[in-house]
């Protein structure tokens, strides 16, 4: 079986890794860019994709990079504590959940990918445009080489992992347009300050408005005492500029101070935030969907990232158990589709986030006590059920993989 993957984000790497974990050895990744360079910022890996991560071998690898993470808290604008809960194995998870640099673990996946499939599995500096299908197969359409000559490949099975603004999801659904933007603007950068809050912590404040998600990205301080931290301000529709956000410096948080973060970052970069909404189908025949071409999502939870990786270990586990690839298709799609579409509409609802709009609608000046304001047990079932939603509370994390990949023998000759 000749599987090609648009896209060598974090899906489609895990995607190659597991299918060829599974034995499938015809794998070819196929890359826009023509270099991979470690790009982006932080991103969180939850407990059940840490654990899937570990079932490819890659639990030393993904030790190297990342921060365990062992503490959420939702703040107000005021510092106050709104929620606080324990993650991953202080959650009682036995994965952790991982803070890294996206750039950091997308070279590490490019590195287990070519020693694993080989040099040739991945090609960059290929574009895919589109596809046509046909019977037994699909005919995969690339922008033209160095030459202005057309290029196409044919595959058995196409996966579009080639992200938010997908070609194959175009191709499948030619009237959809752009990503939906609401009209929140995103900032983003990594510092290198003290560690807060322990050392371990997410710390997430807002005031209705603004808001500002602050981790760490190392638990072990430079010889100057100071650790990589990922930020990210954004700013609601309402009134939202450009500007970079200097309303929210002055908020402080036990010792966590967004001036120290804000006023030292070197590079900070902004974007519109983009989501996509929901989809009736994602596998046509041959072709299929996966991360942010499938399920494009809000960064409420977290949660995009790990996702992503469980689509790829989805895909893979369908196509090792289904001899005919138009069958494992579809039964990834009846797996993933439902759970993401609730997923991206929980997100666009503010997802776990939600608790502090809660409390600032109710108390924009502050409380004494939260509890006061919104019951315990309100903002226990916010978080709570999106945890169980999203599959990373401790009794699904702790559960084996539902992606024990089965061995696929080789077709005879």
């Amino acid at each position: 079986m000749n599987i090609v993957i648009a896209g060598a984000g974090i899906g489609g790497l895990v995607a190659a890794l597991s299918l060829h974990s599974a034995g499938l050895r015809d794998i070819e990744v196929l890359e826009t860019v023509t270099e991979i360079r470690p790009m982006g910022a932080g991103v969180n890996l939850l407990p059940n994709a840490v654990r899937e991560l570990a079932a490819l071998g890659l639990a030393e690898t993904l030790s190297g990079i990342g921060a365990d993470l062992t503490e959420l808290g939702y703040y107000n604008h005021l510092g106050q504590t709104i929620w606080r809960e324990p993650r991953g194995r202080a959650d009682g998870c036995h994965w952790p959940q991982l803070a890294v640099h996206r750039g950091e673990l997308q070279q590490a996946l490019v590195t287990a990918v070519r020693e694993r499939l080989g040099a040739a599995a991945l090609t960059t500096g290929a574009r895919v445009t589109g596809f046509t299908p046909h019977p037994g197969g699909v005919t995969v359409e690339l922008a033209p080489g160095p030459d202005g000559a057309p290029r196409r490949i044919g595959a058995d099975v196409l996966i579009g992992a080639d992200g938010i603004r997908s070609a194959v999801r175009r191709t499948l659904y030619p009237r959809e347009g752009e990503p939906r933007a609401d009209g929140t603007t995103v900032w983003r950068g990594i510092t290198r300050v003290a560690p807060f809050h322990g050392g371990r912590a997410m710390a997430v404040l807002g005031d209705g408005r603004w808001k500002a998600v602050v981790y760490p990205l190392s638990t072990a301080p430079d010889p100057d005492g100071l650790v990589p931290v990922n930020w990210a301000v954004s700013r609601t529709a309402a009134g939202c500029t450009a500007r970079f956000p200097a309303a929210v410096t002055g908020w402080t948080c036990g010792d966590l101070r967004l001036d120290a973060l804000l006023g030292e970052a070197e590079q900070v970069g902004s974007f519109p935030l983009l989501d996509r909404d929901p989809l009736p189908r994602w596998s046509f025949g041959p072709v299929t969907l996966l991360g942010d071409a499938a399920h494009a999502m809000a960064p409420m939870g977290s949660n995009a990232t790990t996702q992503a990786v469980v689509d790829g270990r989805s895909l893979a586990h369908a196509l090792a158990r289904h001899a005919d690839p138009v069958d494992a298709l579809a039964a990834y799609d009846r797996e993933r589709r439902p759970r993401m579409n609730h997923l991206q509409l929980l997100n666009r609802a503010k997802g776990p986030e939600l608790v502090i709009d809660l409390v600032q609608e109710r108390a924009p000046r502050g409380f004494r006590r939260v509890e006061d304001v919104v019951p315990a047990a309100l903002l226990a079932q916010v978080t709570s059920g999106y945890a169980r939603a999203a599959g990373f509370d401790a009794d699904a994390a702790n559960a084996p993989s539902p992606y024990g990949l089965p061995h696929r023998p080789p077709a005879a000759a």
